[in-house]
């Protein structure tokens, strides 16, 4: 469902706001990793079991890291392209801000589905037996924010000159 939503706002968006080449891979990646989370569930990705030596299933923890990584530089080329914050400290620290509400918010609807959803929550949120789930997801889309902006920015403003 993300990914069809993201897809249709790029679809009504495209002519009025075309965006980067790199954002729009980044976006595809993105979809990826929610859809192949969404086919096996988050829990049961093949070869994410074990994967840092643990007994869970650590495919949500990519999915997180993407959560941040990716809108990451979306609200970047937006802030910039739109002259939000023109200041680059501060526009960073809103980006980073911006993308923990988001995870933020993600953890919030994942907890109401849970809860509607009963006795189906434990396999919905696929938290696997770890009580640090929502708090380490959350930490993981920190560090793919953080990530975004310092490897990808200097990259992602070559993009942006390439659209002038």
């Amino acid at each position: 469902v993300p990914a069809i939503a993201g897809a249709l706002v790029l679809a009504f968006t495209y002519r009025r706001f075309k965006l980067t080449g790199l954002v729009y891979a980044l976006i595809l990646f993105h979809c990826i990793v929610l859809m192949v989370g969404g086919h096996y569930t988050y829990a049961e990705v093949p070869f994410f079991d074990g994967l840092f030596g643990d007994a869970r299933n650590n495919y949500d923890k990519l999915g997180h890291f993407t959560q941040g990584f990716v809108p990451a530089l979306i609200a970047r080329e937006i802030f910039i392209r739109n002259h939000v914050v023109p200041n680059r400290y501060w526009r960073n620290f809103l980006i980073v801000c911006f993308c923990l509400a988001f995870s933020g918010f993600y953890e919030l609807i994942e907890w109401g589905v849970a809860l509607a959803s009963g006795e189906d929550a434990v396999a919905f949120l696929g938290t696997q037996g770890y009580v640090w789930d929502t708090q380490s997801d959350m930490g993981y889309a920190l560090i793919g924010a953080i990530l975004a902006l310092v490897l990808l920015g200097g990259w992602h403003d070559r993009h942006l000159r390439g659209l002038k």
